[in-house]
């Protein structure tokens, strides 16, 4: 009997392991106080720093407001967002290990990226596009035969890149760089000749820039980068928490000026695959 008391006691304790995960995140959250926010510190207009050196950008505020929503979920009004600067590289072990709840940036979501961490429903669609100086533009794969291009190691832009010049048999260099802020820093001082990233971190730089400089961007997308805010892997209750968040904000419109706070300054009008993201998204509650 004691034998099978003790099995039933091991089954019954494995069984409630699951549960155990999923409550992990909101647990560690009300236990600690704070919801701990990755961010990478110069991809506008997605999150950046401002002149303060305060964390903003389209995919801060939607974090923000998934902050609220735990803080009402735990009862725990008293609960703070703490910032935590991540890189390209760190994302997602910072993820792992726990030293961020939730990745707010410009993250694309794949199949191979959901074996190290869960996603959100989609938060933004773009695709891989390239900037260049006005002076000498890039305007699509073939004009960059010969040139070398910046692009930050770690992200699906070099994937995608690689690609493309394989398939128009470019000669084309790829120079990687640490963060954005460094392929722009490359550029200016026509170390290369153009920085790859999503198209919509591109125009970010450009209308966060504060120099005289003139920019072209490319009209030819490279690839299709779908964006979603990453979590820890196994935690359905935290991802439902931030998934109420954003079908809210895609069902009551009120994504709209959020969109038109980041993206005003250079399109007003939500681009027609933006809207139907946000249209399939609005999950009803």
């Amino acid at each position: 009997m004691r034998h099978l008391f003790a099995l039933l006691t091991t089954l019954l304790m494995m069984s409630l392991l699951p549960t155990l995960a999923t409550a992990g995140t909101l647990e560690e959250i009300a236990e600690r106080g704070t919801v701990r926010l990755g961010f990478r510190e110069s991809e506008p207009p997605m999150s950046f720093l401002d002149k303060d050196q305060k964390a903003i950008g389209y995919s801060i505020d939607l974090c923000m407001r998934i902050v609220n929503e735990v803080k009402t979920a735990l009862d725990k009004p008293e609960i703070s967002a703490e910032f935590v600067p991540v890189t390209a590289t760190s994302r997602f072990q910072a993820i792992q290990d726990g030293s961020i709840d939730i990745l707010c940036g410009s993250t694309t979501k794949t199949l191979a990226r959901s074996e190290l961490v869960d996603f959100t429903q989609l938060t933004f669609v773009t695709g891989t596009a390239m900037l260049s100086l006005e002076g000498s533009p890039v305007n699509s794969i073939a004009d960059i035969q010969g040139k070398k291009v910046a692009v930050v190691k770690d992200t699906t832009t070099i994937e995608a890149l690689s690609k493309a010049m394989k398939d128009a048999v470019s000669s084309a260099e790829i120079v990687p760089v640490a963060t954005a802020a460094e392929g722009m820093k490359a550029l200016l001082s026509k170390e290369v000749d153009a920085y790859s990233s999503d198209q919509v971190v591109l125009i970010g730089l450009v209308l966060t820039h504060s120099g005289d400089e003139k920019f072209v961007i490319s009209q030819e997308l490279i690839s299709f980068e779908p964006f979603a805010l990453a979590v820890r892997r196994d935690d359905s209750d935290f991802r439902l928490v931030a998934n109420r968040v954003l079908s809210q904000l895609y069902r009551s419109g009120q994504i709209i000026p959020i969109y038109k706070k980041w993206f005003g300054p250079f399109s007003d009008e939500v681009p027609d695959l933006v809207e139907a993201m946000y249209i399939l998204n609005a999950v009803p509650e």
